[in-house]
């Protein structure tokens, strides 16, 4: 079984390497993480922080945006994508499982991701601490957000796999992606921030709203890494959502996540046509 999961892995890896997937994601960070970081450093002295805090802070709302983007890019067509080949038959006559096809593209794109990540924040995270300066919990605040990226690229990718199983095309998976994205992304803090105005600081707001925030994988993943960190909370301005919540919510929810979008992915494929 891990011989099977390893050699659908390397094959995918060696997809995304050959179609600049890898250098093209972590180009992308990089410059993104770069820009956000040196156009960002003005708040440095009047909030008495580091650059590399402020680069963080910055970063963190630029993965929730990017790296969910990123992930659904990778896995939108890796199931519609096969089946429109005619490759998926294939490979599932050669005794591999569909639970070991998705673990398998699921390991090499999460890879990409992985070295996109490390690649793009943390050059852009070196840059910051040489021009600015760094403390030790800056630094483990950079670490966090790399590590915690990769979970949410994790999620996102399932997500896409999910779709990309019950789409009958790619551009039917395509489409479902943009709207996961959308939903999970945009629009779900958009309809948060219209209850609140609505509620007036009522009940919805003290009691609900964290929760609810916490139980989006994006929300989780921002909560997470301001939570963690009292200097990256004073500079992304969300020391009281983060506060309302119990320290392990964000990190519980960031965790599951991955596992049930996972375990969706593998039932809408075990349901799926060859």
């Amino acid at each position: 079984m891990i011989a099977r999961m390893l050699a659908v892995a390397g094959a995918e890896f060696r997809i995304a390497r050959r179609n600049r997937w890898a250098l093209t994601a972590a180009v992308l960070m990089l410059l993104f993480a770069l820009a956000l970081t040196f156009a960002g450093s003005a708040p440095t002295g009047s909030l008495g922080v580091d650059l590399l805090t402020v680069s963080v802070a910055s970063m963190t709302t630029l993965a929730v945006y990017l790296t969910p983007l990123l992930a659904l890019l990778l896995s939108f067509d890796a199931v519609a994508g096969e089946r429109e080949r005619g490759s998926l038959a294939l490979l599932l006559s050669h005794r591999l499982t569909r639970g070991e096809l998705l673990a398998g593209k699921l390991a090499a794109h999460l890879a990409v991701l992985a070295l996109a990540m490390a690649a793009g924040f943390g050059a852009a995270g070196l840059a910051a601490a040489a021009a600015g300066g760094a403390g030790p919990e800056s630094l483990a605040a950079l670490i966090r957000l790399i590590g915690s990226s990769i979970l949410l690229g994790a999620t996102f990718l399932a997500l896409g796999y999910a779709v990309s199983a019950l789409a009958g095309s790619t551009a039917g998976s395509a489409g479902m992606a943009v709207g996961i994205w959308l939903v999970l992304v945009v629009l779900y803090d958009l309809g948060l921030l219209g209850a609140v105005v609505a509620d007036e600081g009522g009940f919805f707001t003290q009691a609900l709203f964290p929760w609810l925030l916490a139980l989006n994988p994006a929300d989780a993943f921002r909560l997470w890494n301001v939570a963690a960190s009292g200097q990256v909370a004073l500079a992304s301005g969300m020391t009281g959502a983060a506060g309302a919540l119990p320290g392990g919510a964000p990190l519980a929810s960031l965790l599951l996540w991955p596992v049930a979008a996972f375990a969706l992915a593998r039932l809408a494929i075990s349901r799926t046509a060859p």
